[in-house]
């Protein structure tokens, strides 16, 4: 009963924190300890349950603890090498195959702890563990808000439509991620217009990197016009060159023309709540949407957004990392 208890105070706290403000990391973390201790407590009653039930519960469990490291370092491998066959070999695209990998080889730091019984690969072994349970909590926790979040009810009383800049082919040509980024935006656009009153403005927000011929925000908006959007209702934002910079320069835009605005923020799936964190913080008032990404690129762009938010609040989770580590090693020399 305690857990159950416990579990419904996170998601007291989840909801509340969702009404007050939906991009807020703490959401992510107070959904996973609600879901946790309301596992705990399904199986600290489950000698309660039916005949059969319960072997066959344990049975589930046992397998996905024996399996499923086994098959998930498998297929973030086979997903890495495809990864680096389509997209190339830089850092970014290597996470993946990386954590596949690392997998396997925490997989054979335990075997190995077994089969020496030494206590110095104990210990390591031992830490190794504690500090990757916590990640692993922090990463399931930012996938499932973040899935959530993604299908959260679009507001429809916004002024603009941002839409992020992610990079040019050629120096000068949209790329495919970037059309479903604009693609998406036309469609949030349309919604808005739909509603009747003022009509909303679509800024186009990234500027001109080094190895581009014309600025982001630019190739954007003749992508739109060639398209048949109006280029009246477009706003180029052509300074920026990262997510923090498109948020500060189009809040600028917004409120020299329309002070007190809201929008509404279009980026690639992976990257809306990163982006809606990183919009929280820049004071922006506006709720993010996605656009759909290939299936492929999905693994390794969701470890490289949890990467960076994790590292957005280094201080705390190095420090619990640290503490692990301690908690780890007192425990070794104890025993």
């Amino acid at each position: 009963m305690i857990a159950f208890v416990v579990a419904a105070v996170f998601l007291l706290l989840f909801v509340v924190g969702v009404l007050r403000d939906r991009r807020r990391f703490g959401n992510a973390v107070y959904l996973g300890l609600a879901v946790t201790f309301f596992g705990l407590g399904l199986l600290a009653e489950i000698d309660a349950a039916p005949p059969g039930v319960a072997e066959t519960v344990m049975i589930l469990v046992l397998l996905v603890l024996g399996l499923g490291p086994f098959v998930l370092a498998v297929l973030l491998c086979m997903n890495g090498v495809k990864m680096v066959r389509k997209e190339g070999r830089r850092p970014a695209n290597l996470l993946s195959l990386l954590a596949g990998l690392g997998i396997f080889g925490v997989m054979g730091l335990l075997a190995a702890a077994v089969a020496t019984h030494s206590r110095a690969v104990g210990l390591i072994a031992v830490t190794t563990l504690l500090v990757l349970g916590y990640v692993s909590f922090l990463f399931l926790c930012f996938v499932g808000y973040a899935f959530l979040y993604g299908r959260m009810r679009l507001r429809r009383d916004a002024d603009y439509v941002v839409v992020l800049g992610s990079g040019l082919i050629g120096g000068r040509r949209v790329p495919p991620l970037l059309a479903s980024r604009l693609d998406r935006g036309r469609e949030v656009y349309e919604t808005l217009a739909a509603r009747g009153g003022d009509a909303p403005v679509l800024i186009t927000s990234g500027g001109q990197g080094p190895d581009e011929e014309v600025p982001e925000s630019h190739a954007m908006a003749d992508y739109l016009v060639e398209r048949g959007f109006p280029a009246g209702a477009v706003v180029r934002e052509d300074r920026s060159r990262t997510t923090e910079e498109n948020m500060l320069f189009s809040k600028e835009l917004m409120e020299r023309d329309r002070p007190g605005s809201s929008c509404v923020i279009v980026t690639n799936n992976f990257h809306a709540f990163r982006a809606a964190l990183m919009a929280r913080r820049a004071g922006v008032d506006g709720q993010v949407v996605g656009s759909p990404t290939a299936a492929y690129f999905w693994p390794s762009a969701t470890m490289r957004e949890f990467v960076a938010v994790f590292l957005q609040y280094k201080v705390v989770n190095l420090g619990i990392c640290a503490a692990l580590i301690l908690l780890g090693v007192v425990a070794a020399f104890v025993r």
